[in-house]
C-alpha cells in the first residue's frame, strides 16, 4: 500500500515536473515564441519549496557605472533578490548578448548613474545611444515593465541626467513603471534615497509578479494600451515613496508596507527576546557576541536587533553628562533602540598568499591601457609661502610619448596609496612578514553573491604591497555593506553594537556625521574599533579600485609642442575627531613630494636639482570633446575661472593667441575673463602670463576679484568679492554677447558653491535684462546648455 502511494507520488511529481519545466521554456523571452504562458504567482513560489524541479520568478538587474557605485548597488539587488527566492540575472547595459530588452517579459530593474556634465558613464553609452534611435516606435517597449534608480549629485548642474534620460526616453518608447523612479544624492548622502528605495522594491516587485501571471481578461487590440497601464502605471502609483525627503521616518510610506508596523511594533515592545527579520523568518535578540559564536546570529538576513541597555557606555571616569556621542560612542534613544541592519553580503574570494619567486616592483604600476609615463621637465609654485593655498604647476615632457589634446581636454594621473598607510595597514592586518608574498585569488565555489568575479584591475602575481599600493581605494568612504561586513569580524560587544548602529537604518543620522561628512576609510575605522580583525579577502570584495585623479590641461601645443601642462592645489584635510592627524590629498600630496626636489619657488632662482633621477608620472589624455573653443573664431568668449579653474582658459589663450598671429587677417570674437582669488600678492596665479594676453590684444577683458583685499585706494570692501559679482556688474555686456552675438560661455572650478552661485547670477542677469520671469531666465539658460554654448568643467 504505502509502495503503491510513494509510487502514485512519484509519478505526479515527474509529471508536474515536466509541465513546469515545458511552460518555463516556453515563457522563456529568449524562446523566440510570440505568445508568452505564465504560471500563477502561486505555483512559482509553491513548486519552488515542494518540488525538485524548482521554478522561481525572475527579474533582471542592468547596470551603468563609471566607479563601480551604480554597479555595487545592483549587485545587492541581485544578491538579495536571490535570498528571497527570486531569479535574478545582472548585467551590464553594455553587454547587449546578454539580455534583450526587445523580448524581455520579466520585471527590470535598471540602476545607472551620471558622470562629467551630465553625461552617461562610460559603459552606458552604447545603450543610450541605442535606445535613442529615431527609427523606433512609440510602442517599441509596450511590453516591458521596469523600476529605475538614478545615481547622482545635486551639486553639479545636470543632476541625475543619465539616469533621467534613460527614464524619460523609456516612457517614449511605451514601457511602464511597476515602481516608482528613485533620485539618489551623493551631495546629501545616497542612503536617505537608497535605503527607503530599496526596501519599498521588493513589495513592488511581488506586486508586478503577480499582476503579469495573473489571468488577463481579453481585450479588443485597441484597448492594449489601456491595459498596459492599469497594469504596471497603477502599481508603481502604489509605491509613494518620498523620494527626495531628507526625513529619516516618513510619516507615510506605504512601500514599507505591514512589515514596517510590525518592526515598530516589536521595536516598541520591552521584550527584546526574539524579533521579526525584514524577510518575515524570526531571529533571536543579536546583542553582540564572540564573532567566533555563530550559533546566535542569522547573517544571511536582513534582520531586527533589538538591544535596550546600552553596550558602550560612557569613556572611563567620565561622567555620562560630560560624554558626548561619537564615532566610537553613542546615547539613547539609538544605544537602546532595536536595529534594522542590512543583508550581510555574501562573502565570494578566498585569497592565498604564496612567496614570491622573484621580487617586484611596488613603486611602478604595471602599464595599464591607453597610460604613458612621462618625465616632469620643470615644476613651479605658483603662490607665495604665506597664501592659504598652495599651487604648484606641473609640466610635463610628451615628446616622445604624442599625445593629441587640445585646449579643454583633461589628464588622468596615476598615484599611488601613500607608503606609511600601506605599512599601517599591514599591521593592523598582520600581515607585514608576508608583504612580499604573492597573491592568489579564486571565487568560492559556495559562494551566494550573483554574477561574481574577480577584479579585473589586480594583475596576476601580484605582491600583497603591490595590491595595497596600486590596486585598492584604501582612503575610500566606507559603505554600510562594507561597515555590516565588519561587524562580523569585530571581537568586542560594545564595538560590535556600535557598527550596527552605524550601518542601520536607525543610524543613518551617526553614519552621516561621523563616516560619510569627515570620509573615513577603512584605517580611520580599525584605529577606532581595535577588535576589528577582518581578513584580506573582506578588504578586496569591498575597497573600490584606485582611480586616477583628473586635471585640466593649462596649455596649447600650438605654443608649447612637445609638452602639456597642469596645475593644482594640494589639498589639506584638516584634524577632526574621528581622524586626529591631519593629511593630504592622495594624489595633490604624492605629486606634491615628487617633484619637491625640482620645484622652483615665486622670486627664486632656478637651482640644479641634486637628485639624480627625473621625476616620472603615468598619464593618460581624457578628450572633453564639448570643452572646446567653437570653431568659428569671430565668436565671444566669456570664461569664468576663479583658483585653479583658470587652467583651462590658459590653454585657450595660448592658442588664440596663435591662431591671431598665424591669421592676421581674421576678425576675432571678444574674450572675457572672470578670475577670482584670496590676495593681489599671493594666490593671483598666472599674473604675469594674463595681462601679457591684455596688453597684446588676446584677451579683450580681464576682470578680477580679491575676496580678502580690499579694492584699490579703499580701506573697506565696497567692490566685487566673487566672481558671480564681477559677472553682475557687467551684466548687460554679457547678455548681450550671449544672446545676440552667439557667445559661448565656459565655467571652471568648485561645483558646491561658485558654479551654483555664478549660474544663479546668469539667471539673474538674463531675467533683468530681458525682463524675464525666473522660469523663462531658467528655460533660456537651458537653451544656451542645450546648444552647447554653456559649458561647465567643474568638480567637489
Amino acid at each position: 500500500m504505502v509502495t503503491a502511494m510513494t509510487h502514485r507520488c512519484e509519478t505526479l511529481s515527474a509529471c508536474i515536473s515536466l509541465i513546469v519545466d515545458t511552460v518555463h521554456r516556453w515563457s522563456s523571452p529568449f524562446s523566440g515564441v510570440s505568445e508568452r504562458f505564465e504560471l500563477p504567482d502561486f505555483w512559482l513560489f509553491h513548486l519552488s519549496s515542494k518540488m525538485p524541479c524548482e521554478v522561481k520568478p525572475r527579474i533582471l538587474v542592468l547596470y551603468g557605472s563609471q566607479k563601480g557605485q551604480a554597479q555595487s548597488i545592483a549587485e545587492g539587488i541581485a544578491d538579495e533578490a536571490e535570498e528571497k527566492g527570486l531569479i535574478a540575472e545582472i548585467c551590464c547595459v553594455s553587454e547587449g548578448d546578454k539580455f534583450n530588452l526587445e523580448k524581455e517579459r520579466a520585471p527590470v530593474v535598471i540602476v545607472v548613474s551620471t558622470t562629467g556634465d551630465g553625461d552617461p558613464p562610460d559603459n552606458a553609452l552604447k545603450f543610450v545611444k541605442r535606445i535613442k534611435k529615431k527609427t523606433l516606435s512609440s510602442d517599441h517597449y509596450a511590453h516591458l515593465c521596469y523600476a529605475l534608480l538614478a545615481l547622482g549629485d545635486t551639486n553639479y548642474a545636470n543632476f541625475c541626467n543619465c539616469g533621467k534620460t534613460i527614464d524619460g526616453r523609456l516612457q517614449e518608447l511605451g514601457a511602464k513603471h511597476f515602481y516608482a523612479t528613485g533620485y539618489a544624492d551623493d551631495g546629501v548622502g545616497l542612503e536617505l534615497v537608497l535605503d527607503p528605495w530599496l526596501e519599498g522594491l521588493w513589495e513592488a516587485i511581488r506586486r508586478a509578479l503577480s499582476k503579469m501571471s495573473a489571468p488577463q481578461p481579453k481585450r479588443d487590440v485597441t484597448d492594449t494600451r489601456v491595459s498596459s497601464e492599469e497594469t504596471f502605471e497603477s502599481l508603481a502609483t502604489d509605491v509613494s515613496l518620498h523620494l527626495l525627503s531628507l526625513e529619516p521616518e516618513p510619516a507615510s510610506t506605504e512601500c514599507l508596507g505591514k512589515q514596517e508596523e510590525i518592526g515598530r511594533a516589536k521595536t516598541e515592545s520591552t521584550t527584546p527576546a526574539v524579533k521579526a527579520s525584514e524577510t518575515g523568518s524570526t531571529v533571536p535578540d543579536l546583542r553582540p557576541v564572540s564573532v567566533t559564536d555563530t550559533t546566535q546570529t542569522s547573517p544571511n538576513r536582513s534582520c531586527v536587533i533589538a538591544d535596550h541597555k546600552s553596550v558602550l557606555g560612557t569613556p572611563s571616569g567620565v561622567p555620562a553628562a560630560v560624554a558626548e556621542a561619537s564615532l566610537t560612542l553613542s546615547f539613547p534613544p539609538l544605544s537602546e533602540s532595536a536595529l534594522n541592519v542590512p543583508n550581510l553580503p555574501p562573502p565570494y574570494l578566498d585569497v592565498v598568499l604564496q612567496e614570491a619567486t622573484t621580487r617586484e616592483e611596488t613603486g611602478v604600476p604595471v602599464m595599464k591601457e591607453g597610460f604613458q609615463e612621462v618625465p616632469v621637465s620643470r615644476s613651479a609654485k605658483l603662490t607665495s609661502d604665506d597664501s592659504v593655498k598652495t599651487a604648484l604647476l606641473v609640466e610635463l615632457d610628451i615628446s616622445a610619448h604624442p599625445m593629441d589634446y587640445q585646449p579643454g581636454d583633461s589628464l588622468d594621473v596615476l598615484c599611488p596609496n601613500r607608503v606609511s598607510e600601506v605599512g599601517e595597514l599591514l599591521l593592523r592586518l598582520g600581515l607585514m612578514d608576508r608583504k612580499s608574498h604573492c597573491i592568489q585569488l579564486s571565487l568560492q565555489k559556495d559562494t551566494k553573491k550573483k554574477a561574481a568575479q574577480i577584479p579585473s584591475y589586480i594583475p596576476e602575481n601580484s605582491t600583497l604591497q603591490y595590491l595595497l599600493t596600486w590596486c585598492l581605494e584604501i582612503r575610500s568612504v566606507l559603505k554600510k555593506a562594507f561597515i555590516r561586513s565588519l561587524v562580523e569580524c569585530t571581537e568586542e560587544s560594545g564595538e560590535k553594537r556600535r557598527l550596527q548602529e552605524l550601518c542601520s537604518k536607525q543610524g543613518s543620522a551617526d553614519y552621516n556625521l561621523y563616516v560619510r561628512d569627515p570620509r573615513l576609510g577603512i584605517l580611520d575605522l580599525l584605529r577606532a574599533f581595535p577588535s576589528c580583525q577582518p581578513p584580506l579577502s573582506l578588504l578586496i570584495e569591498h575597497l573600490p579600485k584606485l582611480q586616477p585623479r583628473p586635471y585640466s590641461a593649462a596649455s596649447s601645443r600650438m605654443r608649447h609642442p612637445g609638452q602639456l601642462h597642469f596645475v593644482f592645489n594640494i589639498i589639506e584635510f584638516p584634524a577632526c575627531i574621528e581622524r586626529p592627524g591631519g593629511r593630504r590629498g592622495l594624489c595633490t600630496g604624492w605629486l606634491s613630494d615628487l617633484v619637491d626636489p625640482i620645484l622652483l619657488h615665486p622670486g627664486k632662482v632656478q637651482s640644479s636639482s641634486t637628485s639624480s633621477s627625473v621625476p616620472k608620472v603615468h598619464v593618460s589624455l581624457r578628450q572633453n570633446c564639448s570643452f572646446r573653443l567653437p570653431s568659428d573664431l569671430s565668436k565671444p568668449l566669456i570664461m569664468i575661472g576663479p583658483g585653479t579653474g583658470v587652467a583651462p582658459f590658459i590653454g585657450f589663450l595660448q592658442q588664440r593667441e596663435k591662431e591671431r598671429e598665424d591669421n592676421p587677417e581674421v576678425v576675432f570674437g571678444e574674450t572675457w575673463l572672470f578670475f577670482g582669488c584670496r590676495h593681489r600678492d599671493r594666490d593671483f596665479l598666472f599674473r604675469e602670463e594674463l595681462q601679457g594676453f591684455v596688453g597684446n590684444g588676446t584677451l579683450t577683458h580681464l576682470k578680477v576679484c580679491f575676496s580678502r583685499d580690499p579694492p584699490e585706494g579703499t580701506e573697506t570692501r565696497t567692490g566685487p568679492r566673487y566672481v558671480q559679482h564681477d559677472l553682475l556688474l557687467h551684466a548687460k555686456d554679457i547678455t548681450n554677447l550671449l544672446l545676440r552675438e552667439n557667445g559661448y560661455l565656459y565655467v571652471c572650478g568648485d561645483a558646491k558653491n561658485m558654479a551654483k552661485d555664478v549660474n544663479d547670477a546668469l539667471m539673474e542677469m538674463i531675467a533683468a535684462e530681458l525682463q524675464l520671469d525666473k522660469l523663462e531666465a531658467m528655460k533660456a539658460l537651458a537653451r544656451l546648455r542645450e546648444e552647447k554654448r554653456y559649458l561647465q568643467d567643474i568638480w567637489n
